[in-house]
C-alpha cells in the first residue's frame, strides 16, 4: 500500500511540480488558481490565512504577494 499511496500522491501533484519548474513561481502559479494555494510564505509574506492567523502574521492575499 505504501507504494501505491507514493504513485498517486505524485500523479496528483506532478502536473503542479512541472508548471512551476517550467514557467517559474510567478507565472506557474498565477496561470493555476489551485496552485495559488500552494505557497504559504512568498516574498516575505504569510500567504495562507490559516498559518498566518496561527503564527500571529499578517496575511497578504497570494496574488497580491506575488506580484
Amino acid at each position: 500500500m505504501p507504494r501505491t499511496s507514493t504513485f498517486a500522491l505524485n500523479n496528483a501533484t506532478l502536473p503542479f511540480v512541472l508548471a512551476l519548474a517550467d514557467k517559474g513561481l510567478e507565472a506557474g502559479v498565477g496561470r493555476e488558481p489551485a496552485s495559488a494555494r500552494g505557497p504559504h510564505v512568498s516574498k516575505g509574506h504569510v500567504t495562507y490565512k490559516a498559518v498566518a492567523d496561527s503564527l500571529g502574521y499578517k496575511f497578504k492575499e497570494p496574488a497580491l504577494a506575488l506580484a
